[in-house]
């Protein structure tokens, strides 16, 4: 068998923010606007607040304005709520972001579910989720879309063939199944109820690892020549796939690091700098 081929992302990820750059500079010159990406961070939760950071940056590289919006830990939902729409009434707003997870006392997929579907470049409205699985014009959830993104870019053939998810989160799992599917992929979601999960997992032509817990996905598991999609971020810079052992069985993979995470971020500021275009009709 060939050589696997490296799908990588990060490179991928730099191309398309040299674009998205230019595209922010046409913005700039017939609106006189600089397009705005609202972050919202609830707590001071280390990972989030490392990922708020590296959003910030992606901004500033392309020519967007960040707007940090940071709330205390002891934030109620109705004051999140209200903090959203406040957001979703300001035009200088684009795009907003309410960093995962928010505290535990908070209800998530009502706030989320606050976001105007205009400005939701983080895809995580259940509006913009049946949009999207009805295959009408919607912003996606930012890893799904950057998954689909790389293997479009890489020629990846879908159609037809099977693909596994494992993993089965509302801004992961089911979105990136729902992608695969409207590209005619033909999708089993499994998760930790499923039953002879190897065994399926062997059939797959693609493989998503999007379940959270380090290479959980075996290398045995992994049929000769199948695709490897590994959405996974784990401690010690590991993913959900024991790509070590397994990335030599496939066709193509994409690394951890440097392959669905740099394209993530670069998707959210895809999709924010689609909604300007949007706003004022570029």
């Amino acid at each position: 068998m060939n050589e696997p081929v490296i799908l990588d992302g990060a490179k991928l990820a730099k191309e398309i923010e040299a674009e998205l750059s230019a595209r922010v500079t046409k913005i700039k010159e017939k609106s006189w606007i600089t397009p705005v990406l609202a972050t919202i961070l609830v707590g001071d939760n280390p990972a989030s607040v490392t990922y708020v950071r590296m959003k910030g940056n992606a901004c500033r590289r392309v020519g967007l304005e960040s707007l940090k919006v940071e709330m205390p830990e002891s934030t109620t939902t109705e004051e999140l709520v209200a903090k959203i729409e406040e957001l979703n009434n300001d035009e200088r707003v684009h795009g907003i972001l309410l960093q995962h997870p928010v505290p535990e006392h908070i209800d998530e997929q009502k706030c989320f579910n606050t976001i105007s579907v205009n400005k939701d470049v983080d895809g995580v409205n259940t509006d913009s989720f049946g949009r999207m699985a009805m295959k009408l014009d919607a912003y996606n959830s930012a890893t799904p879309l950057s998954i689909m993104t790389i293997l479009k870019h890489y020629n990846i053939e879908i159609a037809g063939k099977e693909a596994v998810v494992v993993g089965r989160s509302p801004i992961l799992g089911k979105p990136v199944a729902m992608l695969l599917l409207n590209e005619n992929a033909t999708v089993t979601i499994c998760h930790s109820k499923t039953k002879n999960l190897p065994e399926i997992v062997r059939r797959a032509d693609i493989v998503v690892g999007a379940v959270g817990r380090p290479r959980f996905i075996k290398a045995d598991w992994i049929k000769e020549g199948a695709v490897l999609v590994d959405a996974g971020y784990n401690p010690g810079n590991v993913g959900d796939i024991d790509l070590e052992n397994a990335a030599a069985r496939s066709s193509a993979y994409t690394p951890v690091p440097g392959g669905v995470g740099p394209m993530t971020i670069i998707s959210l500021m895809r999709q924010t700098v689609e909604a300007a275009e949007k706003a004022y009709g570029i």
